[in-house]
């Protein structure tokens, strides 16, 4: 499972020109699903977002969390996460998830986030989306729950 998460002090996103969903300051979250994915791949990486300090403290050091900022998650699912480039130039979706299960983890990760405690907007999954952003820094961070897997333990 790959997350992109970018800091906003803002962000919307629409579907045919209506708003579904809006938040103010805190994280854009593109999520990808890969075929190999299960609920461990969520469990690490709400975990791991819930808890990362990526929010300047009062001596403008990134200390505080998510949650320490009272902010928001705007969770969007992004399957071209999983693009392979690497032969020819036309992407390879071989390793994303089949949509169907991979919406039930995208909807497990919205579950696991909201029992931290952090509010969260969905996109539509499947859906042509528009996403208007205003990024804070800009601070970018690329996770991948393979990474954390063998290292991170749930508290």
């Amino acid at each position: 499972m790959r997350a992109v998460l970018q800091r906003v002090i803002n962000a919307n996103l629409k579907v045919d020109g209506k708003l579904i969903s809006e938040i103010g300051k805190g994280l854009v979250i593109f999520l990808g699903v890969g075929k190999e994915d299960s609920e461990v791949d969520v469990k690490v990486l709400s975990d791991k977002i819930s808890k990362l300090r990526i929010f300047e403290d009062e001596n403008g050091k990134m200390n505080l969390s998510i949650k320490d900022i009272g902010g928001e998650i705007l969770l969007v699912s992004q399957f071209t996460l999983f693009a392979d480039c690497r032969h020819g130039n036309r992407p390879s979706f071989f390793d994303a998830m089949n949509p169907e299960e991979a919406n039930n983890l995208y909807k497990n990760m919205e579950n696991s986030l909201k029992n931290a405690q952090i509010s969260v907007k969905t996109g539509v999954f499947g859906a042509d989306m528009k996403i208007a952003v205003l990024n804070d820094g800009p601070v970018t961070i690329i996770l991948d729950s393979a990474n954390f897997k063998s290292v991170l333990t749930f508290s």
